[in-house]
């Protein structure tokens, strides 16, 4: 197994949950536990050995740039500009694409949060090598381990870790937590235009190749102030 060493980590959005904290930051830059949310995933990407992360920007684009600037440890940062216009999960890593090489890379929203599985992006590098030839290994949820969202979730998922999409009136008992492993070629057909992963994913979809793991700790979606707050005394109890 040859482990990536190329990520992206989606950290355009303007945060508009997150007000006000956000009317002076990007979401990015908020803080969790004495750490902006960035820097928590830059960490977990330089444990497991990742050399070159792609980090997109927008909302206060200046300062998430200054800030990436100041760091010194991996792994070394390429900004992808959106100020212009902002293209959305899909579009945004089809703008970045050039940066992220030619093996399957790690994408990661920035405000997916997890507390334990130590192994976690080790363990989505080994299923994004088995035999099924997947196109991308969403890293997800339990709905009863987590906190800051409560939907009827979003995958279910069989005993090979073979993806499906939850119907309108079904609960499935997963989320999509944020991160997973990707083949370059899911890329292959799309435009720099703004679209949703979704799109991506519907294609690994038709061709039965989109797989799952469940992450074996506790998630956290800390996508607006009352998750923040939630995340931050959970932090605050364990020992991760």
């Amino acid at each position: 197994m040859n482990m990536p060493t190329h990520a992206m980590i989606a950290a355009a959005g303007q945060g508009t949950r997150m007000r006000p904290l956000t009317d002076t930051r990007p979401k990015a830059l908020v803080e969790l536990a004495g750490q902006t949310l960035l820097d928590h995933q830059l960490a977990r990407l330089q444990a497991v050995g990742v050399a070159q992360a792609v980090v997109n920007v927008h909302h206060f684009a200046d300062q998430l740039e200054a800030h990436l600037a100041a760091r010194s440890a991996a792994p070394k940062i390429t900004i992808s500009d959106e100020r212009e216009q902002l293209l959305e999960t899909g579009g945004g890593l089809i703008r970045a694409a050039k940066h992220l090489g030619t093996e399957p890379f790690y994408v990661m929203n920035v405000d997916a949060i997890w507390s334990g599985h130590p192994q976690v992006l080790q363990d989505l590098a080994k299923r994004i090598s088995q035999p099924a030839d997947p196109f991308a290994v969403l890293l997800l949820a339990r709905r009863d381990r987590c906190l800051g969202l409560d939907t009827a979730g979003d995958f279910h998922m069989d005993r090979s870790g073979r993806l499906t999409r939850r119907a309108k009136d079904e609960v499935s008992d997963y989320y999509y937590s944020g991160v997973q492993i990707m083949a370059p070629s899911l890329l292959d057909g799309f435009a720099e235009e703004k679209f949703s992963t979704n799109l991506l994913w519907d294609k690994a979809l038709a061709q039965d190749r989109l797989f799952g793991l469940e992450l074996d700790g506790f998630w956290m979606h800390v996508g607006d102030l009352a998750s923040l707050q939630l995340a931050e005394n959970y932090l605050a109890g364990v020992d991760r």
